[in-house]
């Protein structure tokens, strides 16, 4: 891996004209605060390695783009940063439209020095604990799955998270058309045995 990497410049590149200066600001900063940090892109997005560990991404979409801590959930300064939208791993920054919308310097150095020290310590990311809850599955879907033997077989062996990823996906569809286009990309998975994210899964 290399300080600076390529592949990152024609990421920034390709990216929409609003996000390039801020993501290159993103950038800068996170080597300005960790001179170790190393670049590569993991799951198509410049990723910055520190002593071998994941310690952030920048993202890019159509509308809006964002950095993620990989210690989020882990991460005190998290809760100090003001964000106009839900925060995860990926959207630490919540979802950024323009440079106005960024955390001030100071902050976002600390939240890049914290998640140095919590990778420094070894602290790793935490897994939700498995819902012991099994997710009712909406009987649309039910119907769908069983026109399609090897689909409903698969998932009716498929553990608890497996089926609910699928489940929560399709019943938070805003529209019909929408629900149904998911139901049908659901059934092509299932049957060829993947997981409702199995394009971002580590090989």
């Amino acid at each position: 891996m290399k300080k600076y990497d390529a592949k990152v410049d024609e990421y920034i590149e390709k990216s929409p004209d609003f996000a390039k200066p801020i993501l290159q600001y993103l950038r800068e900063t996170i080597h300005e605060v960790c001179p170790d940090a190393e670049e590569a892109i993991k799951w198509k997005f410049p990723t910055f390695m520190y002593k071998g560990k994941i310690l952030c991404s920048i993202t890019s979409f159509k509308q809006y783009c964002s950095m993620g801590f990989w210690l989020h959930g882990e991460m005190k300064t998290i809760k100090e940063l003001e964000t106009n939208a839900e925060r995860s791993s990926m959207f630490s920054l919540g979802k950024i439209t323009q440079m106005e919308d960024l955390p001030a310097k100071p902050l976002l150095k600390k939240a890049i020095l914290e998640a140095m020290e919590l990778t420094d310590m070894g602290v790793t990311m935490k897994k939700a604990a498995p819902s012991k809850t099994e997710t009712p599955i909406p009987d649309y879907f039910k119907e769908a799955l069983q026109h399609n033997k090897k689909a409903w077989d698969i998932f009716e062996k498929g553990s608890p998270s497996f089926r609910k990823e699928y489940i929560n996906w399709i019943t938070e569809a805003k529209t019909e058309a929408t629900r149904n286009k998911r139901i049908e990309q659901a059934v092509e998975w299932i049957s060829e045995d993947k997981g409702r994210n199995w394009k971002y899964e580590r090989k």
